[in-house]
């Protein structure tokens, strides 16, 4: 991960962390990424995350030292998250198998992830202060990767003459619209709250936008 992800160290020797540390550690991580998911980092407040996780400020405090602090775990473990379905594309499977898989990857974190979706697109909305370098490094050189084996594929006449990076970008968008933008979906679709049903039609449209005038006749398997 890159430095601006770094959490602050201390210069005293790390010491094992007890189970009851571990427990509230993790009891402020959920609890502040129910609030940075749903006020963004500037609407949050440590008096919120501290109501929210049911202890003291004070006692926050102590485990971490600062709203950015709190902040920038949640981010640094969600963009392993945020990254794994991308790693998957191959170029050793056909263009609509691998394609397909990510989408449906995708979409599976979307449905799995939803708070963590939309702490990411909050980030991204303020300018990525805490993420630039991320972006700058470990994601444009994977895309760089994943897009190369995308223009193999065009270069074969497998898929559609494209720019790779726009498909991605495309693919991103489809399909964490239903984690950010989940409550609108709902409603539209007349669901109740929580009701996550719609992915697997999500996923057959998705498959029918993209591969539809995508995959090139007979490259499909």
């Amino acid at each position: 991960m890159s430095n601006s992800m770094t959490r602050v160290a201390s210069t005293a020797p790390a010491r094992a962390k007890t189970r009851i540390q571990q427990e509230n550690e993790a009891r402020i991580l959920q609890a502040a990424l129910e609030v940075f998911s749903e006020k963004g980092f500037h609407g949050a407040t440590l008096d919120r995350i501290a109501g929210a996780a049911d202890m003291s400020k004070p006692n926050l405090l102590y485990y971490f030292k600062s709203k950015e602090e709190i902040h920038i775990a949640l981010l640094t473990d969600l963009l392993d998250i945020w990254l794994a379905p991308l790693r998957e594309i191959s170029p050793q499977g056909s263009p609509a198998t691998e394609i397909g898989s990510y989408i449906r990857r995708k979409l599976e974190s979307s449905r799995e992830f939803p708070r963590e979706s939309r702490l990411f697109a909050n980030e991204i909305l303020a300018g990525a202060p805490h993420i630039a370098g991320f972006l700058q490094t470990e994601l444009k050189q994977l895309v760089d990767e994943k897009a190369a084996i995308l223009q193999s594929w065009i270069d074969d006449g497998q898929l559609a003459p494209c720019d790779p990076r726009h498909l991605l970008f495309a693919i991103w968008s489809t399909t964490q619209h239903y984690a950010d933008f989940s409550v609108q979906v709902r409603h539209v679709l007349g669901l109740v709250p929580g009701d996550v049903s719609y992915y697997d039609e999500a996923a057959r449209m998705l498959e029918t936008l993209f591969l539809g005038r995508l995959v090139a006749p007979g490259t499909e398997g």
